[in-house]
């Protein structure tokens, strides 16, 4: 849905530049220069735009709904780990990119929701994204979030990636997440909070062609992720007025359960182990999370979460 949505936004500039609006194009190139920084020093959201009509009604459409199980004290940074990817990360984008619900459960907080550096630098869209509250997914950027000396910031990050997307079949469990340690190394040189997060019913909102590893679907997926920098996840749910097939997403609810916070000292140069260390609790914490809540979303007994 990025994607389309970026390339309807290119496709736009485009005509600018090729119609009689091209001075249009020419101003907006300046300011893309003036303002190309703005993406990983926090953005610049819009109450207006995360507040809209149309977000109400997308997140009663699954439904969305976001659970608490522990206070979050303002005075801390923290970074959120969400999981999984899912197709749309719908859970991720209705709970902390709309409404106020986050607001109103976490008082204090600002939520910054990172994504790929690739979209910002798509002519408009760019705008689109930050007004909601979405900042890049580089080190600067997440450095710049949590390095607020007051607190207050939380950092949400999809730990999988878009890699994670081509796992996402509707009762898949299955996690990207050993090899990825990079946010616990920022964690703890900002010395912020590490709280797990697993939405409930984001793997469920899609069907997807089958890909299992090994297949030439899915070399060819991983292949034009490395070149393109994200995934091409072959996906279909129902249409507007019938349930055989379409993209638009299946009304499956989406409950985004967000975990007890871990307690991280500030350490700017933590050695190996100790990151090990804290990915691994980090590990056991999400898992225990899962375990916890998931007889109330209907997760068999018999299933747990695969890391890989």
């Amino acid at each position: 849905f990025l994607y389309l949505a970026g390339q309807f936004c290119c496709g736009f500039f485009l005509i600018l530049i090729l119609g009689n609006f091209w001075f249009l194009a020419v101003l907006y190139l300046l300011w893309l220069y003036l303002d190309w920084e703005t993406p990983c020093a926090g953005g610049r959201r819009s109450q207006w735009v995360r507040s809209w009509t149309v977000w109400k009604y997308f997140r009663e459409y699954f439904p969305i709904r976001l659970i608490k199980t522990s206070d979050l004290n303002p005075n801390h940074n923290y970074l959120l780990g969400f999981h999984p990817h899912g197709v749309l990360v719908a859970g991720a984008f209705g709970n902390f990119c709309t409404g106020p619900s986050f607001k109103n459960l976490f008082p204090g907080l600002t939520p910054y929701l990172h994504i790929m550096p690739i979209w910002f630098g798509c002519p408009f869209f760019r705008e689109y994204v930050m007004s909601a509250g979405m900042v890049s997914a580089s080190k600067e950027s997440v450095s710049y979030v949590l390095n607020n000396e007051g607190g207050g910031h939380a950092s949400i990050i999809v730990i999988g990636g878009a890699e994670e997307s081509l796992n996402a079949h509707p009762g898949s469990l299955t996690l990207n997440i050993l090899k990825r340690k990079g946010f616990i190394k920022m964690a703890l040189k900002h010395g912020a909070h590490l709280v797990p997060v697993f939405s409930f019913g984001e793997n469920e909102l899609f069907k997807q062609v089958a890909n299992p590893k090994g297949s030439w679907l899915r070399n060819l997926q991983e292949k034009l992720q490395k070149i393109m920098g994200f995934a091409l996840p072959l996906f279909h749910a129902r249409g507007v007025f019938q349930y055989s097939f379409g993209l638009i997403p299946y009304r499956q609810p989406i409950n985004t359960v967000v975990g007890s916070p871990i307690p991280v000292k500030r350490n700017l140069n933590p050695t190996t182990e100790e990151i090990d260390d804290l990915h691994a609790l980090y590990l056991q914490k999400l898992r225990q999370l899962f375990e916890e809540h998931k007889r109330n979303y209907g997760i068999p007994e018999h299933k747990s979460l695969i890391f890989e």
